[in-house]
């Protein structure tokens, strides 16, 4: 009997998941698919194994980056952060920006949130600013004291060494 992809997320090291992925390539379309519903526990582990198995740029995801955007809002804020993390490694287009840098933007103010997925949301802020340098100004308010006093020294140096880098 072969395992199940839900069975092998939740019983499987991540080395082993990645090895599995590679052995079953087939399976690359059933995690997308996994990864972006609402199935818990399963949808933040697919998330989490697609972002370590996926290329940068990856042409199986890609028709996948509007759906991912949209359900942001509806997603726990794991599941939120394992999403971030695969669209940072894709080209978002264009017409889905706008929505992906407000959703970032709206994650990043809530300064209660998790350290971890704020700071995915700023590299995304800083990924599509990079594109329009009219919103660095817009970062450079969004990262005054009262939205990055919570976050540790070494967060506070990311943000510091990524908004260097985009020039702000």
């Amino acid at each position: 009997m072969e395992a199940s992809l839900e069975w092998i997320l939740t019983n499987t090291y991540k080395a082993d998941l990645i090895l599995w992925q590679e052995a079953n390539p087939e399976t690359f379309e059933e995690i997308i698919k996994l990864s972006i519903s609402d199935k818990k526990p399963y949808s933040w582990r697919a998330s989490w194994l697609l972002w370590s198995c996926m290329k940068d740029n990856d042409p199986r995801v890609q028709p996948y980056i509007s759906d991912i955007i949209s359900i942001l809002p509806e997603r726990n804020d794991d599941h939120v952060r394992e999403l971030m993390i695969i669209l940072r490694k894709m080209k978002i287009p264009e017409e889905s920006e706008g929505l992906l840098f407000d959703q970032c933007t709206r994650v990043w103010e809530k300064v209660g949130k998790k350290p971890g997925l704020r700071l995915n949301a700023f590299k995304l802020l800083i990924k599509i600013a990079g594109k329009y340098p009219e919103l660095l100004k817009e970062l450079t308010f969004i990262t005054q004291s009262q939205y990055i006093d919570s976050l540790s020294v070494a967060a506070k140096k990311s943000i510091r060494v990524l908004l260097l880098k985009a020039g702000s």
